[in-house]
């Protein structure tokens, strides 16, 4: 197929709210060496994306201005030194932006093979999502078979992605969520208990899932007073994994309780670490997560879709937190 020469993508005009996502036209990428092109069909929508909207999350040095961590589409380009891949496969990728775009250029260490039975619409909702769970919950904090997991923010792309692995891969899970929606939802999925938070306190309710002993490993996006609440919350040896901070990153803690239960307090970004390292966690989803999706185990929650001209309407969507699993934008007419 003939590759045109410029693209419909969404810029950043400036930083600010949802109104600042503008379509505009730029030139088409060129696949380097160890990258494939992809022509979008979908793109996954992420609460990263509406940060670096605010002027809070840059891209990488050398990297797009264009948001958009993860797509869905066919390979119509290679790259030198490109194996395994073909022209006309279809994947999924993780990007380090360019999402929002008719083509993408991605490191072929970054790329997967879209699992049977899901459509590209879900496919394109699986890179940054799964990418994230994996290396924070089970690479980072050691979730096991038969501990237990509690998800802040439950009904998130992330938290239903979590939910189903860790229910899949033999952990029992505890989450939160703002309303009985949102809560009934995530039982549906596997969770065994659901704390509305607006009704009921989520350390008291952990210690009873736990029969006392508190929670293993801690998954947290909303920072503010729930860091001091995690530490009340864990089990001795407990891990507590924060990847966003919605209600605040800088708060007073009483750090003992840490040190007497012997608890790890850490968290990660994925978008500034390695190809090498991005590559790795690639293989470990390819291992044990693809299968379990081509098994029907775990599926994509996808709980609305925008053509890419609304991506601002997405936006919006997004920080209302009105919504349960994830936004995609779809790209290919």
């Amino acid at each position: 197929m003939s590759i045109p020469t410029m693209m419909r993508s969404i810029e950043i005009v400036e930083s600010g709210g949802p109104e600042v996502l503008s379509e505009t036209q730029r030139p088409v990428p060129h696949p380097t060496n160890g990258e494939v092109l992809i022509q979008i069909h979908a793109a996954g929508v992420n609460r990263p994306d509406c940060i670096q909207r605010q002027g809070h999350y840059a891209p990488p040095e050398g990297v797009t201005d264009i948001p958009g961590l993860e797509v869905s589409g066919e390979i119509i380009a290679l790259g030198e030194g490109v194996s395994g891949f073909n022209i006309g496969d279809m994947v999924c990728a993780l990007v380090a932006g360019g999402g929002y775009a008719e083509y993408v250029t991605a490191p072929i260490e970054q790329v997967l093979t879209v699992p049977s039975g899901l459509s590209m619409l879900e496919a394109a909702a699986l890179p940054e999502t799964c990418m994230t769970v994996w290396t924070n919950v089970f690479e980072r904090a050691h979730l096991a078979p038969d501990e237990t997991l509690m998800i802040h923010g439950g009904s998130s792309g992330i938290g239903t992605t979590a939910i189903q692995i860790a229910s899949a891969l033999g952990s029992r899970v505890i989450i939160t969520a703002g309303n009985n929606e949102k809560c009934q939802a995530c039982l549906n999925l596997g969770a065994e208990r659901a704390v509305n938070y607006r009704e009921e306190d989520f350390v008291a309710a952990a210690k009873d899932f736990s029969g006392g002993k508190g929670i293993n490993v801690i998954l947290d996006m909303v920072g503010g007073e729930y860091i001091q609440k995690n530490i009340k919350a864990a089990a001795p040896d407990g891990r507590i994994v924060n990847i966003a901070f919605l209600q605040g990153a800088k708060v007073e803690v009483n750090f003992m309780p840490l040190m007497l239960k012997r608890l790890t307090l850490t968290g990660s970004t994925l978008r500034s670490q390695s190809i090498s390292r991005k590559g790795e966690i690639v293989r470990h989803l390819k291992k044990t997560v693809w299968p379990l999706i081509e098994a029907g185990r775990i599926k994509p929650v996808i709980f609305k879709e925008f053509p890419l001209n609304e991506a601002k309407e997405a936006h919006e969507l997004m920080e209302s937190s009105a919504h349960i699993g994830k936004i995609m934008l779809r790209v290919k007419k």
